[in-house]
């Protein structure tokens, strides 16, 4: 006991930190914190109870906890005695990551692919590798964060381009030249789905390489779940894909997928295969058992499909602006943080916890509930979901949300030219 009263008596000192740190968050976070936040931090509302209806994971397929997936995290922590933990670029051809390397590969239909820690490190590591200063990279302006901080760890000139919109990548390649074109195949805040047919035109037109994240799509779209590549029939037009192995495979790790003539270029060039460590051995075999439960998960990604149609259906006929997206991922954009806090514990207070995605994973004036469906909800959840939506229709408006009024105008903009 005394020793605890000490320890809790006890005062921890730091030197002083230096003055622009200080200024710089006295300018740039401060105001958010005590104004925009109210002295809490955005992201974080309330616990959810034992009967939430949990929409802010990404697990899609509900793979979490199928018995083979753990049977082989068992089996590679009780018999793996002779590992040794090194940056993934010792391993050698017969080491389990290989196989799971492969394995990734053949899934998507490509020729060889690279395990990284994560998915932001994949997307890092392969643009750090095949683009440099004199590269232009070409960027949806909602790709994923990794993607732009890839174009940047290879120091090339980045230029966004209008969502999904390859009217205007060819204008800004014409001026810019060939290059590296970034897209989502869906897009992680809104479900929104790369139109990727017209962007590979535009890329061919000007003798340009394309990389294709499928984070959002591996596992839910196409033949046995290797994704919208594959699902349109685009694959052997595709350079480079990459994934996160944290959503529909429910684990922590990423990939990228590459020519086999540029394995050791790229062990020699990519900065996170080089100085991360790798894979435990549980991680290995339990994300090779998920490869092969989710190419067999045909029923899984139907009843997934049934949900998104269903919930989406149903949340736009009470008046919720959903026109941005068609996948599994659902965007409340409320706008402003606080009508997005609002928003977030509306739903809370009833037992639907999302997520928010504010800034800056969002624009600033664009903050988000983000609500992921999976194929394991059940119909009284499915329910409950949609009473709650309708319960609070009236209390956060919907319909007077920045976006809904950006469509109308549209639409009637568009009226107007027709």
């Amino acid at each position: 006991m005394e020793t605890l009263d000490r320890a809790e008596a006890a005062v921890f000192k730091n030197p002083p930190l230096a003055a622009t740190l200080v200024q710089r968050m006295e300018r740039d976070f401060k105001p958010r914190w005590e104004g925009t936040w109210g002295g809490k931090f955005v992201l974080h509302g309330s616990s959810p109870g034992p009967n939430a209806v949990r929409l802010d994971g990404n697990d899609y397929l509900a793979v979490t906890g199928h018995p083979s997936i753990v049977a082989a995290q068992v089996e590679a922590i009780t018999k793996s005695s002779e590992f040794v933990v090194q940056s993934g670029v010792f391993l050698l051809q017969q080491h389990p990551t290989r196989a799971l390397e492969m394995s990734l590969a053949n899934w998507v239909g490509k020729e060889d692919a690279f395990v990284c820690q994560s998915g932001y490190s994949a997307n890092v590591g392969l643009l750090q590798s095949i683009a440099d200063a004199n590269t232009p990279v070409y960027l949806d302006t909602q790709a994923h964060a990794s993607l732009w901080e890839g174009a940047h760890a290879a120091r090339a000139p980045a230029f966004a381009f209008r969502h999904n919109d390859a009217a205007h990548l060819d204008k800004i390649m014409a001026k810019n030249g060939p290059g590296v074109v970034v897209v989502d195949s869906v897009y992680s805040t809104t479900g929104s789905v790369c139109p990727l047919e017209d962007m590979l035109e535009v890329v061919e037109k000007h003798g340009s390489m394309i990389l294709v994240d499928e984070s959002h799509s591996l596992g839910t779209h196409g033949p046995g779940g290797a994704g919208l590549c594959a699902e349109l029939g685009l694959t052997d037009r595709v350079h480079f894909i990459s994934a996160s192995l944290a959503k529909s495979m429910a684990g922590r790790a990423g990939f990228f997928t590459a020519p086999a003539s540029m394995r050791y270029y790229i062990l020699s060039s990519s900065f996170p295969n080089i100085f991360s460590s790798c894979l435990l051995p549980h991680e290995i075999a339990g994300l090779r058992a998920t490869v092969d439960v989710l190419q067999k998960a045909d029923d899984g990604r139907a009843r997934l499909k049934a949900i998104t149609q269903r919930v989406r259906d149903s949340l736009s006929a009470m008046g919720y602006p959903l026109h941005h997206g068609t996948e599994q991922i659902i965007a409340l954009e409320a706008g402003t943080e606080p009508d997005t806090m609002r928003l977030r514990d509306e739903l809370e207070t009833r037992g639907v916890f999302g997520a928010i995605f504010c800034a800056p994973a969002t624009s600033s004036k664009r903050a988000l509930v983000r609500l992921t469906l999976n194929s394991a909800l059940t119909e009284a959840e499915i329910e409950h979901l949609e009473n709650v939506a309708r319960e609070i229709a009236p209390i956060v408006k919907p319909w007077d949300w920045p976006c809904a009024r950006r469509a109308r105008v549209q639409a009637s903009a568009m009226e107007v030219a027709a």
